[in-house]
């Protein structure tokens, strides 16, 4: 089946083989997908990321847009005050790329959104490249009873991904226990795990 859906993809993929670079995807970018940054203003960041000044412009809604980082295939962008977006290109088949996009909002604890797009801004289904985590992965084993006891009044789950600059992985970070109080924080802090959950691309898929 996820040979299948990987082909799926790839068929509906229409690039050439010199793949855009990260740049060129940025400011191709749909409009609605980054509503505070239009086209031009995405062209002026990275003129200016790409000549050594501070990429920093003001936005449509009177905040600062950052262009904090940006190579041939990785792109970090503070586009509010208090949101970012992540976007990577990562390799397919037959010499053809995949946008993933991670977009999130610290409100005030951080909580990310994972989307993925063709080269040319085409939404991508979601099933057979990712499968978001599992709330009770940051757990202990011997905790897992005990932590839902504790968040049973809570129906709050808050995950922040995030993308590698260097490497083609994913990183989600448990971010409910932030939401709490500093007293329950140092009841729960015991029973998480201390490293968060890290995804490698393998063919076609984050695993």
């Amino acid at each position: 089946m996820r040979r299948y859906i990987t082909g799926l993809i790839a068929s509906c993929l229409l690039v050439v083989a010199n793949a855009q670079k990260m740049e060129d995807v940025f400011i191709q970018m749909p409009n609605e997908l980054i509503v505070q940054l239009e086209e031009a203003w995405r062209k002026d960041l990275v003129d200016l990321y790409k000549s050594g000044k501070p990429a920093v412009l003001e936005n449509s809604m009177l905040g600062k847009s950052v262009l904090k980082k940006l190579t041939d295939d990785y792109l970090l962008l503070q586009s509010t005050e208090r949101s970012m977006v992540e976007l990577r290109l990562l390799p397919l088949v037959n010499n053809t790329r995949i946008i993933c996009m991670i977009q999130t909002i610290f409100g005030p604890v951080a909580d990310s959104r994972v989307s993925f797009y063709s080269s040319e801004w085409q939404p991508l289904p979601v099933d057979g490249i990712f499968t978001p985590v599992n709330e009770k992965w940051f757990w202990k084993e011997d905790a897992v009873q005990t932590a839902f006891e504790f968040l049973s009044c809570s129906d709050l789950f808050l995950v922040k991904y995030s993308l590698s600059d260097e490497k083609e992985t994913l990183t989600a970070e448990y971010m409910t226990p932030h939401y709490l109080d500093d007293e329950n924080q140092q009841i729960v802090k015991p029973l998480l795990k201390s490293d968060p959950k890290t995804y490698e691309w393998k063919s076609g898929r984050f695993e």
